[in-house]
């Protein structure tokens, strides 16, 4: 641009218009406004809700595109000269405002009504959201600023991701009292990155019906917290720092036993909550019991946990208490040591006040670093935070009550740092700590979002499931979770559900209770969604609570079906054999039931191939390596060992329903032990080569991994060890559809020649009840060759048995008999040309 035409000034930015096209107009209206101190003064006017708050030099990136007069921004580029004016600040084909110097209010261009261009500050409360009626200001009521005007938010379309988008932008928002408010938006879908509100499609409210789930005109409440921290509430006290204690997971609220409940505990509930003062732990259901769901029991807090989530404890639900155990706190305001922000506009920022003495007073900033802000941000209940200047919060007077603290970044609170004696210091209040510490703690916070108690809809969760995005579907009504009956269930019904809780990937439906069976009411049955729903009660036909089902037939879903974790190489085999990714989520269970998909990566079927053979099941067998299975000799009697006959399924549960992680496999070779003899059942033994080249014939993944083989010498523990035995056997009414798993006992060496005499050797286990065991557990018909596993000490399963034989199932004095692996090592060693540590 030339030296005229940056000298051309108007009179003022009032008169400081234009044509559309002229760029000596656009300079000398750019130079009618630094004139008027926009760009490049200093600020005339408040900064308000525009301040760029989030990095150095201010320059202002949100979505405000709204003038103070009402006028609607140009696009930057539709003003010709301003982009290359400004280069690398911002500026583009967008029409959001900017303050391309970095020191003052956000301003832009916009049309005049006589069609001419002008500048004007904006309006810097457009498109700002608040929370309304809850109780924090991290929760409530969405509420956004449009035109002049707080209004709410229709519900329809509503979802994590919009929720996401409104605890991103909270930290710049701001609270009044809760009074009446039109509707200003519908149909709000973020895709979850959005800084603001503004940026995320929508439509305008029309004054229609609002939802399909919330029949009233219907708002949503958020509660924002961190992704680590599980959320906690304090209910039933006189006050917000006493009650009971409750914490959210899984789609419910629930309380806490007060088995090994104490003042530890307490004390991180409390700085969870960002209360401070001296915690107390109450038990014996002090505030009143709860109802609902035990969440949490055995409870123990080393007291300098920043979460109740960090704490020791049970699994989740895993608990023998009731209501009349319920745990409790108070957080006692004030105590020497106590920590506040103040003169801020929220409670996350201002000056550091510190109680000491009955006195609150300021601590001065001599040596204060980064780590002593963590330490201070920290015992707020916040994760991280910075400095800031206290200037910004106001002249303040009163004590310095500390000076040169210095923090290592382990201590729960800023009195426990090193620090000069109480009182003791050289500082003016110019040299205050002041504070700014994030309130969403990581910018990818969880989020938990619930219909408001006006509306009278569902809520919708998975439960069962490997991981978040897969479960038994679960809906919530008049106040109690329930299931959903998979009479007519389809990938269609499967599609609005993954779509409504944010999944856009392809969605599959399962059936037969695939995630287990659930409990309580079965709310709808026969839903018939076409899969272009918004939400499943768009799909739900006949009244709740009418059904014909048991909880056999619940119904679930996989989101964003074929998304699987990494293969791992066949040259980790040995630092993964014996692992169960998915053992961690389930509870021992005896007798027989149905297993937890992927809990048995290594368990395998061998079954018959060609049209005919439609599949069918022969035996079961154990993956040993990337290449071979272990299974019985006997299993290739009836139809021979020609490898043409046969494949090998893994990754499989359910045998009816193909599956994400189910592959199958041709054999290459069939070797027998030779010297299996059939009618003794000794060395009953067999392996199975699978096709592939090298060590690399099944791609493992978290649900298909080898067991271990044991050492030489390694034996079974005997009685009630960690031992189970899986397999499609016969259940006692047919041949099971999901893979079974039992717990069963190793039985002595003696139990077993008293009942088998001589046809039992040292080559063989047997495992089973025993007569004062109530359970009724065996491997029956269908269960042949496949694995009896123990857990090591380490954690790790070892493949210590190959079903084989017995008299007869689930009888006490006929234990079921195993080919003991441990004699055969050498043998498997020799026959893959593998080498294992023995």
């Amino acid at each position: 641009m030339s030296n005229r035409l940056r000298s051309a000034t108007p009179d003022g930015p009032e008169r400081a218009t234009m044509s559309a096209g002229s760029a000596v107009a656009v300079c000398a209206l750019l130079a009618a406004a630094w004139a008027a101190g926009a760009p490049g003064a200093s600020a005339a006017l408040p900064f308000g809700d525009c301040v760029h708050s989030r990095g150095k030099g201010g320059f202002y990136q949100g979505s405000v595109d709204v003038t103070e007069s009402g006028g609607r921004c140009m696009n930057w580029s539709d003003v010709p000269g301003v982009i290359d004016r400004y280069h690398g600040k911002g500026l583009g084909p967008h029409s959001f405002c900017r303050n391309p110097d970095g020191r003052i209010r956000p301003w832009c261009f916009f049309r005049s009504d006589r069609g001419r261009i002008d500048w004007g500050y904006c309006d810097c409360k457009q498109g700002s959201v608040r929370l309304q009626g809850g109780r924090s200001r991290l929760d409530g009521a969405v509420e956004v600023y449009l035109n002049g005007v707080w209004g709410s938010i229709c519900s329809n379309s509503w979802d994590d991701r919009d929720a996401a988008v409104v605890c991103r932008q909270l930290g710049q928002g701001s609270l009044s009292r809760l009074g009446f408010s039109p509707v200003h938006w519908q149909a709000v879908e973020c895709s979850g990155e959005e800084d603001q509100l503004l940026q995320c499609p929508k439509t305008a409210w029309n004054g229609g019906q609002c939802s399909h789930v919330c029949v009233c005109v219907c708002v949503c409440v958020c509660v924002c917290v961190d992704a680590l921290f599980v959320p906690v509430r304090l209910t039933g006290g006189r006050s917000e720092y006493e009650g009971r204690v409750e914490v959210f997971h899984a789609g419910q609220w629930g309380t806490v036993c007060d088995d090994q409940w104490d003042d530890s505990d307490a004390e991180v509930v409390c700085r969870q909550l960002g209360l401070g003062g001296s915690a107390r732990a109450w038990v014996r259901a002090y505030f009143s019991p709860g109802s609902g769901a035990i969440l949490l029991d055995e409870v123990s807090c080393t007291g300098n946990e920043l979460s109740i989530e960090q704490c020791p404890k049970n699994a989740w639900g895993e608990h023998n208490c009731l209501h009349s155990e319920d745990a409790g706190v108070s957080c006692t305001p004030l105590r020497d040591g106590s920590a506040r922000l103040r003169g801020g506009t929220s409670g996350f920022e201002g000056r550091l006040e510190v109680y000491y003495g009955g006195r609150w007073g300021t601590v001065c900033d001599d040596d204060w670093t980064d780590t002593n802000t963590l330490v201070v941000c920290r015992q707020l209940g916040y994760r991280t935070g910075d400095s800031v200047s206290p200037m910004q919060f106001g002249e303040i007077s009163g004590p310095i009550l500390l000076d040169d603290v210095s923090c290592s970044g382990k201590e729960p609170a800023l009195t426990h740092c090193a620090h000069r004696e109480w009182l003791k210091h050289d500082c003016t209040h110019r040299e205050d700590v002041a504070l700014s510490c994030n309130p969403l703690r990581t910018l990818n916070s969880a989020l938990v979002f619930v219909c408001s108690l006006v509306c009278t809809g569902v809520l919708i969760r998975l439960v069962g499931g490997e991981n978040v995005r897969e479960g038994r579907v679960e809906i919530l009504v008049g106040g109690q979770w329930g299931t959903i009956c998979d009479d007519g269930w389809t990938d269609r019904d499967a599609e609005v559900v993954c779509r409504e809780l944010g999944y856009s990937g392809l969605a599959k439906a399962r059936t037969m209770a695939y995630f287990g069976e659930g409990e309580g009411p079965i709310h709808v049955d026969n839903v018939k969604c076409t899969g272009v729903e918004r939400s499943l009660a768009d799909c739900i036909k006949q009244p709740l609570g009418m059904h014909n089902c048991r909880h056999s037939e619940d119904a679930g879903v996989i989101c964003n079906y074929g998304q699987r974790a990494e293969d791992m190489s066949a040259d980790a085999v040995d630092s993964v054999c014996g692992l169960r990714p998915s053992h961690a989520r389930q509870k021992r269970i005896i007798g027989g039931q149905n297993s937890l998909r992927g809990g048995w990566p290594w368990q395998s079927a061998i079954r018959l191939r060609g049209s005919q053979a439609d599949g069918r099941l022969v035996c079961g067998a154990t993956l040993i390596s990337p290449c071979w299975v272990l299974t019985s000799a006997h299993c290739f009697k009836r139809y021979g060992n020609s490898s043409k006959l046969y494949k090998v399924r893994v990754g499989d549960y359910h045998a009816l329903v193909p599956e994400e992680f189910e592959e199958e496999y041709a054999v290459e070779k069939i070797i027998i032990h030779g010297r299996y003899h059939s009618h003794s059942n000794d060395y009953d033994l067999a392996l199975v080569r699978l096709t592939g080249r090298g060590g690399a014939c099944i791609s493992l993944s978290r649900h298909v991994l080898p067991a271990c083989l044991p050492g030489r010498r390694e034996r079974a523990p005997k009685g009630r060890g960690n031992c189970y035995i899986t397999g499609w056997g016969d259940t006692g009414r047919a041949y099971s559809k999901t893979l079974q798993q039992a717990a069963i006992s190793v039985l002595s060496k003696r139990v077993c020649e008293l009942r088998y005499d001589t046809t039992f050797n040292g080559r063989m286990l047997c495992a089973g009840t025993t007569p004062d065991d109530h359970r009724r557990v065996d491997s029956c018909r269908g269960d042949s060759g496949g694995p009896l596993v123990c857990e090591r000490p380490d954690g790790s399963w070892v493949v210590y048995g190959v079903t084989s034989w017995g008299h007869a199932c689930r009888l006490h004095e006929s234990p079921g008999v195993y080919t003991k692996v441990s004699s055969f090592l050498p043998w498997i060693k020799k026959v893959t040309g593998q080498s294992w540590s023995l």
